[in-house]
């Protein structure tokens, strides 16, 4: 064991930070269309220079619905596998049992908050913004690789949700506060997950041989390129989304250019965020420092 804290301290941390639904959206709550959603950092969307002010406004508010939409893809793939890893020592530790149930018990409820989120975005944005999927064809995918490397993925995830939060969000009072609220209270549960699922990499790197190691980080790097494949799509689908929201048509080469700069934001914000994070990095790096090197080394096309 690396880490200066356990299942115990976590769980108990976990129960102090705890939060309700209600404390964040409301039937009565509504986003504010004349705001953005997302962080410049996250959105990249204010550099766009062919696009007016208005027409930055509504992409940035694209992305914050792609935002949500690719969290509760994320947490669909999380909750099965928290289940999973819980299940084999139900009866040989309580505070590890208690402690991963909480996390799951979370992600279902920012699986249902997300939900809550789109359907406000979707009653008052008045275009329809379509979402890689189905959620579980993806799930399916990422399950399909080694627990490891799913661990691995699924702790950058939860990495980078506390970088967004910490050196985007936290600061930023120019973006819509219900939307800021979502992202902050996120942020609160995210950050005992991501010490949960350290604990959860530590032990299944336990006892493997290098090889064994370096056979899941093929696997961990397998699914960031399936993620990755998802997101040049994803933003292909929120220009489409642009275009009829704002009814401007987008010529061939400024289409190409917004794509691939879009792409690139995407790319920072899913993957680029949580691989330099230096908490994940410090993981990878016990578990492998050949890894970390190969990782480190790959990251900055994700920047």
């Amino acid at each position: 064991m690396f880490t200066d804290f356990s299942y115990r301290t976590v769980l108990a941390s976990s129960q102090r930070a705890a939060w309700q639904i209600e404390d964040v959206i409301s039937p009565g709550h509504a986003l504010d269309f004349t705001l953005p959603f997302l962080p410049e950092k996250l959105a990249r969307t204010g550099g766009l220079t062919e696009l007016d002010a208005d027409e930055r406004r509504v992409l940035n508010q694209i992305r914050g619905h792609e935002y949500l939409s690719i969290f509760g893809l994320v947490e669909e793939f999380v909750l099965p596998f928290v289940l999973d890893h819980a299940r084999p020592m139900l009866d040989t530790d309580d505070d590890r049992t208690r402690a991963l149930l909480q996390f799951a018990s979370e992600e279902a409820k920012h699986i249902q908050l997300f939900k809550l989120f789109h359907a406000a975005f979707v009653r008052d944005f008045g275009t329809e913004c379509a979402v890689i999927g189905p959620p579980a064809a993806i799930a399916a995918t990422v399950l399909a690789h080694d627990p490891l490397a799913v661990a691995l993925i699924i702790l950058q995830i939860e990495w980078l949700t506390q970088h967004h939060y910490v050196d985007s969000v936290r600061d930023d009072r120019g973006i819509d506060p219900l939307f800021a609220s979502l992202l902050r209270h996120h942020w609160i549960e995210e950050a005992q997950h991501a010490r949960l699922d350290t604990l959860m990499v530590e032990a299944l790197a336990g006892g493997r041989s290098r090889e064994a190691i370096d056979r899941a980080i093929d696997g961990y790097v397998e699914i960031g390129q399936f993620l990755d494949n998802g997101l040049k799509i994803q933003t292909a689908l929120n220009l489409d989304a642009f275009q009829r929201a704002t009814g401007r048509r987008l010529d061939d080469a400024t289409r190409e250019s917004l794509l691939a700069r879009q792409h690139q934001a995407l790319r920072w914000t899913y993957l680029g965020s949580g691989m330099t994070h230096a908490r994940f990095r410090k993981t990878l790096g016990r578990i492998s420092p050949a890894g970390l090197a190969r990782i480190d080394a790959i990251a900055p096309a994700f920047c």
